[in-house]
């Protein structure tokens, strides 16, 4: 009887913290993609574990990495994962705990299995359509906040230039973490209302960490509110804001207009 998606993903998550925790604490070649975009020897070695593991399980589904050169025939697939070897690449050469493996399983164009596992910090997020999102084990739950004034937002400094809210700039705090994977995780642990991205975004960053977000009951659209879909010919979403509910509006009201 195959594994389940979510346990697939998973396990492999795990093998991919095992093979990548020893680059991680000693030497790593590290190169420059351009753009101020590193890549280490790590997302390389991380990327071939993931794709012969889960290729190997799945062999009809399609494959869509970071890592990985694109192709068309990915999109003629009903079902493929969208994996991002390392998210946080800078946090990890910069010897930071606050990297993470980002493995999804999309269908018809949405997530329906996300993980996201921190092995630095020993966090695994998992979520499945429909079944919630856990933490280690434990469920997970948005923040309860309703008022926007003094909400937690992670976002890049740059989104919270006034030229970015026509309105004027809510009265938020802004805080920051490497990863968007990460901070997708983060407000659904609840420990931050709302994440917050303008530039576009790969969807290799957000597939997991969108659904999991989203089993803790936020709201996760791009940034001018409408709803994510996956496996697009050119992968990226334009921005990402994910909040509890109860801000989702206020904030895209803000932004936009």
């Amino acid at each position: 009887m195959p594994v389940p998606d979510l346990d697939l993903l998973t396990d492999a998550a795990r093998a991919a913290g095992t093979l990548a925790l020893p680059f991680w604490e000693g030497e790593n070649k590290v190169w420059d993609k351009g753009r101020d975009d590193p890549v280490t020897e790590a997302d390389y070695a991380v990327d071939t574990l993931l794709r012969e593991t889960l290729t190997a399980a799945r062999p009809d589904y399609g494959w869509l990495s970071e890592e990985t050169e694109d192709g068309a025939a990915r999109l003629a697939q009903k079902t493929l994962f969208i994996v991002d070897p390392i998210d946080g690449t800078r946090a990890f050469v910069a010897g930071q705990r606050t990297w993470a493996h980002s493995l999804a399983i999309v269908e018809n164009g949405q997530v329906t299995a996300g993980v996201v596992y921190l092995p630095a910090l020993d966090k695994l997020y998992r979520a499945e359509r429909g079944g919630g999102a856990t933490l280690n084990g434990a469920p997970l739950t948005v923040s309860d906040r309703r008022d926007l004034g003094g909400a937690s937002v992670l976002a890049s400094r740059p989104a919270f230039e006034p030229r970015h809210w026509p309105g004027g700039l809510p009265k938020i705090e802004r805080h920051f973490r490497p990863s968007l994977a990460y901070r997708l995780c983060l407000v659904a642990e609840g420990r931050f209302d709302a994440m917050l991205t303008l530039r576009d975004s790969w969807e290799w960053d957000i597939a997991a960490g969108g659904l999991i977000a989203e089993e803790a009951g936020a709201k996760v659209t791009d940034r001018y509110g409408e709803l994510l879909n996956f496996n697009n010919p050119h992968p990226v979403t334009k921005g990402v804001l994910t909040s509890t509910p109860a801000l989702h509006d206020a904030l895209s009201a803000g932004l936009n207009g």
